[in-house]
This record gives C-alpha cells, sequence and structure tokens, in this order.
C-alpha cells in the first residue's frame, strides 16, 4: 500500500494511505462486514465520523478482521455540536467507546462551525491528542481562508484537510493550500458517487490501461498525492478500487482527466451540512 506524503503530515507523524474506505451510509452488518473485508483485502485505511452513527460497527469490522490494529489508519470525525471544548472532549471519549478503541490515527472537525470561536475548537482538538486520544489531528470541509486561519491557529500541526474530490470539481485551491502548508489531502466522494462509472473521456483511458474508469479516477488522485477514500457496500467493488498501484496515468492523461471539472460538478448534499443563520 502507497502512502500520502505532506510536509505537515510528516511534521505531525502522520502516514496517510493512499486508498483506504469511506463508511458514510453504512450501517449495521453491512458496514461491519464490508469494513472487516475490505481490510482483509490489504485497506489499511477506514473513515468514519459520529454523524454516520457507525463507530460501533466500524469497530466491530475491525476486531473481526484480524488485522493488527497498529496496522490501520483509522479516522474520525467531530460533529459541529460538539465543538465547544468540553463537549469535544467528553464527544471524542464516546466516539472511542462506541470504536472499544483507546485512541484514533486521526480526529478531524467535521465541518466549520462559526457559532464556536475557531481558536476554542482547534485548542480542545489539540488537547485530544495531548490526552493521547488521538495520534494525529486535521480539518474536513475547509476553504481556503479557513485552512489559514486553522494553521496559524492549532497549537499542534495539522495532518490533514478531508475535501469532496473528483474529476468534475476543481480543487486547485484548496490542494495549493494545503501544498503551502503542509497539509495532506484526503478525498471523499472520489469516484462522484458512481457518476464517472459512465464517463466515456475515462472510459477511453481505461481501455488503454485495462481498467475500470473508477480505477483511473482514484489512480489520477493517488497521482496528485491525494489519499483517496471511495464509499462501497459491494464487496466486489472493494478489490477493484484497490488495484490502482500497478499502472500510470501520463501527464496527457492526467490533463484529460482535469479538463473534466465544471462549476457545477459540486456533488455533496449541503442539507446534510451544518445549516447557519
Amino acid at each position: 500500500m502507497l502512502f500520502v506524503e505532506a510536509k505537515g503530515a510528516r511534521i505531525s507523524g502522520a502516514k496517510i494511505p493512499a486508498i483506504g474506505l469511506g463508511t458514510w451510509e453504512l450501517s449495521g452488518r453491512t458496514c461491519a462486514r464490508v469494513v472487516e473485508q475490505a481490510l482483509r483485502l490489504g485497506y489499511r485505511h477506514i473513515d468514519t465520523a459520529q454523524v454516520y452513527e457507525n463507530e460501533r460497527e466500524v469497530g466491530d469490522g475491525v476486531r473481526a478482521s484480524g488485522v493488527r490494529r497498529d496496522d490501520i489508519f483509522l479516522t474520525t470525525k467531530i460533529w459541529t455540536n460538539h465543538f465547544a471544548p468540553h463537549d469535544l472532549e467528553r464527544s471524542v471519549k464516546e466516539s472511542l467507546v462506541r470504536l472499544r478503541l483507546p485512541a484514533v490515527d486521526l480526529l478531524l472537525l467535521h465541518w466549520p462551525n462559526p457559532h464556536v470561536p475557531l481558536a476554542e475548537t482547534l485548542g480542545a482538538l489539540a488537547h485530544a491528542k495531548r490526552m493521547g486520544l488521538t495520534r494525529h489531528i486535521g480539518v474536513s470541509n475547509f476553504t481556503v481562508a479557513l485552512i489559514e486561519e486553522a494553521v496559524a491557529l492549532s497549537p499542534e500541526p495539522l495532518a490533514c484537510n478531508q475535501v469532496e474530490y473528483h474529476p468534475y470539481l476543481d480543487q486547485a485551491k484548496v490542494r495549493a493550500a494545503c501544498d503551502s502548508h503542509g497539509l495532506a489531502l484526503v478525498a471523499y466522494s472520489p469516484i462522484a458517487k458512481g457518476r464517472i462509472r459512465s464517463d466515456q473521456a475515462l472510459a477511453q483511458i481505461g481501455r488503454t490501461h485495462r481498467k475500470t474508469p473508477a480505477q483511473i479516477c482514484l489512480r489520477w488522485l493517488v497521482q496528485q498525492n491525494v489519499s483517496a477514500i471511495p464509499r462501497t457496500s459491494r464487496i466486489e467493488r472493494l478489490s477493484e478500487n484497490i488495484e490502482i498501484f500497478d499502472f500510470e496515468l501520463s501527464d496527457d492523461e492526467m490533463e484529460q482527466i482535469f479538463a473534466l471539472a465544471h462549476p457545477k460538478g459540486r456533488l455533496t448534499d449541503f442539507g446534510f451540512a451544518p445549516k447557519w443563520d
């Protein structure tokens, strides 16, 4: 398994596997089974969140896999209504109880919350790290301006920013901001919620390499030094998504994929995100 390398990730000691499993909308036995099977197939990066309400099942899958805990990079994310310092610490401890683990590898702020001063939240996040509740800390869904603010305010190095990223969404500015501050970039919805599977441009590139559009898309992200966490509930897709390390896209192919981005390319349902007054 390859790892994403970024200056900030190295400073913080984070070593993030290039391909992981996203678990949004996975629940119950299906979630535990998919996590277990992913780890058995060679995945070493599992992503969950408090708001997914599946941390317990993710933990069950981790234990059932038989893979050593030290070999797994496990991320969870703190929901916005727990950003006040005392609430944050309590919620993280509750997450660990559900996971039945003493610590996670990466703890993220799930979305920005302008109703709680960012300095206070980052201070609490850093405190959670110092308490040993997490090995690394970071943010998710942060804009360029918020990345700048967070880096300036955080008492501890931030390891990454997790955002929606796929060929239809131009994230060049966010990538540049992460690079300039040494943050790794982790891509959720990396295959555009399955929409890339019917993309003719990706299919054509795929025929050249005998790969599927999804594999081409994931390889495109990895070659940008981006970690991708595709979600799937289908066991057969797990193998497909991880079999991307035996070929390389040319510079021309990379540019063809970059050209697929368009202004309405964002797919995130912001009804899922917090709403501000």
